[in-house]
């Protein structure tokens, strides 16, 4: 197996997303049933003016065909090489894979229904979460590794056959059949189950957007539980069992659409646990965040830079580094973390290098050590670091040493000591604050509200999510520095880096003192927006969307899918999503979002903002 075995924490109710967030039930309703038995009949129009029809542009069989990031080609889908540089023999082999993840998941539903214990189903449920990971965008570009982990998963299926065969239980659909096990074969078995094909065969457009939309989701709801898993948090009842369930459903052809609507919301029902747990699990491991001025620049000596998202591989790496004489710093979503107070009472957490992923190639090759990077997101490694870069957990790149599960980083260390490292400590120091998670925030609410009481607070923004490299994410920068001086930003995630570095947006405050920009940290940790925004509607005591509240969120891979399903299930309305719409969404799902929860794309700026001022 790819990784341990996990001890269960038992988080039940207390992680249910109403209870856990603190909601109202204005502000957590889940959406009406009217919506959930909504036929795509009811519509008005069957095209839509906020996406094409892009079945043209398909060519005929492709060598591959990937569309789960905001990154597709031309917004249609990559063909021939992923525009992340996935080769299509790694994209054939991940949809394999998570054909696979449904297969296993089918036996996961059969073995509780025949009474299978938390323990019985440790297996089952570790390798779920890090083969689905481990097909996220910008995780693992190595066909040998993906095969390894589908190599894996036959391990757990036969022991699930077992254990549901001993127990008397029912065997789920025959249809759902093993693997080839050849690299060939597997990439082969990979198109015959893979996006177009499985298009072809439910013969419903709309309703298999709806199948693409639950898939991304529920990578992304694996992802975030596989980072608790990390620290020791599984929790049986309300995350594993429902999303094994989910996964089953996804194995069906059949063009259920009310069915895969409601799975839809029901993905972004077990994202909203899984982020109150992932929170729990950090404050519990590493002690509540607190604001921390992080200083984002040089210190003499040498250095290894830590990229990714998992806080524990940080911790191990500094306790085997500290004494040595090696600094470390983070890069990407690995900044919050020296908020931690377990984490930043290191000496040598140095500070923060870097920005955001899309900027690793010039940034990993200019940093003078060791790269490590432990989750997503890595690209090709270029020549320049290339030999100085380590991977773990799901992430793979052939030609990269993997660190394994011991977390042995002496190699790291070795090669930190042999390099020059930086020259000299830079002066005068440049520092940002993070740190403002809901712990921190909520104690404040009754400045916000006396605040917004006052005049002196005109509107709150929540402005982040993903990163990426095309022109028109400056939206959301434009955005920022054109909101008025007397509203708050709320921003997480690595696309913060285009506010928390603006010129305009740096040391602001409002006048009562409170920051301009809080930045909320990873995106793991979208559960403190969420928490923020519940909790106020309660002090105000109204609905979420009654709220002074704007959203703009930036989208690219499956875990931003899995935030977007848990505002959809909480009924939060007038989003604006970008730089573009899903490629997977067709026109039809997208006008039903529109109709129901005033979905909409991102615009101009300027003019955005007007609308948002006046709550629209």
């Amino acid at each position: 197996m790819i990784g341990r075995l996990a001890t269960s924490t038992g988080l039940r109710a207390a992680t249910r997303a109403a209870s856990a967030m603190g909601a109202s039930r204005s502000a957590a309703a889940v959406v009406s049933p009217s919506f959930r038995s909504m036929a795509l009949r009811s519509i008005v129009s069957s095209t839509s003016p906020l996406l094409s029809d892009a079945a043209a542009a398909i060519p005929d069989d492709p060598a591959m065909f990937c569309r789960q990031c905001e990154q597709a080609r031309d917004n249609v889908g990559c063909s021939t090489v992923g525009v992340c540089g996935k080769t299509p023999e790694a994209s054939n082999a991940q949809d394999a894979l998570i054909h696979f993840i449904k297969i296993v998941s089918s036996w996961c539903v059969s073995a509780r229904e025949a009474g299978a214990t938390a323990e019985e189903m440790k297996a089952a449920n570790v390798w779920t979460l890090q083969a689905a990971f481990a097909t996220l965008t910008n995780v693992n570009f190595s066909e040998v590794r993906i095969a390894y982990i589908t190599q894996d998963g036959l391990k757990v299926k036969d022991d699930l056959e077992k254990l549901v065969t001993a127990k008397g239980g029912t065997p789920p659909d025959a249809a759902l059949d093993n693997l080839p096990l050849s690299f060939h074969e597997l990439e082969e078995y990979g198109k015959s189950v893979g996006v177009l094909a499985r298009k072809a065969k439910m013969g419903h457009d709309d309703a298999y957007a709806l199948n693409e939309l639950a898939t991304a989701g529920a990578k992304g709801v694996s992802a975030y539980a596989a980072h608790a898993h990390q620290l020791g948090f599984m929790d049986e009842d309300n995350i594993m069992a429902p999303l094994h369930e989910v996964w089953a459903k996804l194995a069906s052809n059949e063009p259920d659409f009310d069915g895969l609507l409601a799975t839809c919301l029901r993905v972004g029902e077990i994202n909203a646990s899984t982020l109150a747990q992932l929170d729990n699990a950090h404050a519990t491991t590493f002690g509540a965040p607190e604001p921390t001025d992080v200083r984002l620049t040089a210190v003499e000596g040498s250095a290894i830079l830590v990229s990714g998202h998992d806080l524990k591989d940080l911790y191990e790496l500094l306790v085997q580094t500290e004494g040595t004489g090696v600094n470390v710093y983070t890069h990407g979503e690995m900044l919050p973390a020296h908020s931690y107070p377990e984490l930043k009472k290191f000496k040598h957490l140095a500070g923060n290098y870097g920005t955001a992923w899309q900027n690793q190639k010039f940034e990993f090759a200019t940093f003078p050590g060791p790269i490590v990077v432990t989750t997503n997101c890595i690209l090709e490694p270029r020549r320049a670091y290339k030999n100085r870069i380590f991977t773990m957990n799901e992430v793979g790149v052939d030609g990269v040493k993997h660190i394994c599960e011991d977390r042995d980083f002496s190699e790291v260390i070795a090669n930190a000591k042999s390099m020059k490292g930086f020259p000299k400590t830079v002066e005068p120091a440049d520092f940002h604050t993070v740190g403002f998670n809901h712990r921190v925030v909520l104690p404040l609410a009754g400045k916000v509200i006396e605040a917004a009481k006052a005049g002196d607070l005109s509107r709150i923004f929540l402005i982040g999510g993903c990163d990426g490299t095309e022109w028109d994410r400056n939206y959301f920068t434009d955005l920022a520095e054109e909101t008025p001086s007397d509203s708050i930003i709320l921003t997480l995630g690595c696309a913060k880096n285009r506010l928390i570095r603006s010129p305009k947006l740096k040391g602001e405050t409002i006048a009562n003192g409170l920051p301009r920009v809080l930045d909320m940290g990873q995106c793991n940790d979208s559960y403190s927006a969420v928490v923020v925004a519940l909790e106020l509607a309660k002090a105000l005591d109204c609905g979420v969307n009654d709220l002074p509240l704007s959203l703009a969120v930036s989208h690219l891979e499956q875990k931003a899918a899995a935030v977007l399903l848990t505002l959809l299930h909480l009924g939060v309305k007038n989003i604006r999503l970008g730089p573009t719409i899903p490629a997977f969404l067709t026109p039809g799902v997208l006008e039903l979002l529109s109709k129901e929860f005033n979905l909409m794309p991102t615009g101009d700026a300027s003019e955005d903002l007007k609308l948002m001022m006046s709550g629209k």
